[in-house]
């Protein structure tokens, strides 16, 4: 057999072979694209998940936030009785009894995160503070508290409503 019978015998295996390693190369991108998909979808459903939960934690939060704002006044109301009790109610059993219901109401609050916002004495802060009003004081510093503020967790639910010092000296 001659060298150009070889040659032209070998020709068809030859093409076959290159599309055999073409069709291989095919299928091997195709491979590569379903595995990059299936990351990037396994990728996907997980952050999904993580989402669904933060939001669910911040929904749960949020139906606090709305419970506890329809209760602070309540608590404001039973402080504001109690301040006002006479002294001569001072040993009556059922005053006795209001005192008790606001402890147990603020503890429970209390228990859910929420937090009593300090205002007396303080540096006023707009971000925990809402200003009524200037009265003579130390400037910037918060002289009367006419409403408790409150936070729930790490976000102010109520600021406090304060009197804040004008810089003028108090007369003694």
């Amino acid at each position: 057999m001659s060298d150009e019978e070889r040659a032209t015998q070998d020709e068809p295996e030859v093409d076959e072979v290159t599309a055999l390693n073409q069709a291989f190369a095919e299928e091997k991108e195709k491979a590569e694209n379903y595995l990059a998909n299936w990351q990037r979808a396994q990728a996907d459903f997980a952050n999904y998940k993580r989402r669904s939960e933060q939001e669910k934690g911040e929904l749960s939060k949020f139906a606090n936030a709305q419970l506890m704002l329809g209760l602070l006044p309540v608590l404001d109301d039973l402080e504001r009785a109690l301040g006002q009790a006479s002294p001569a109610l001072v040993d009556n059993v059922w005053l006795d009894g209001i005192r008790l219901i606001e402890r147990k109401l603020r503890a429970g609050l209390e228990a859910q995160g929420l937090i009593q916002i300090k205002a007396m004495d303080e540096a006023f802060d707009p971000n925990f503070h809402q200003a009524a009003g200037y009265s003579k004081g130390e400037e910037g510093t918060v002289v009367q508290e006419l409403q408790k503020g409150y936070m729930l967790q790490d976000r102010v639910l109520r600021p406090s409503v304060v009197i804040v010092g004008s810089g003028e000296a108090e007369e003694e």
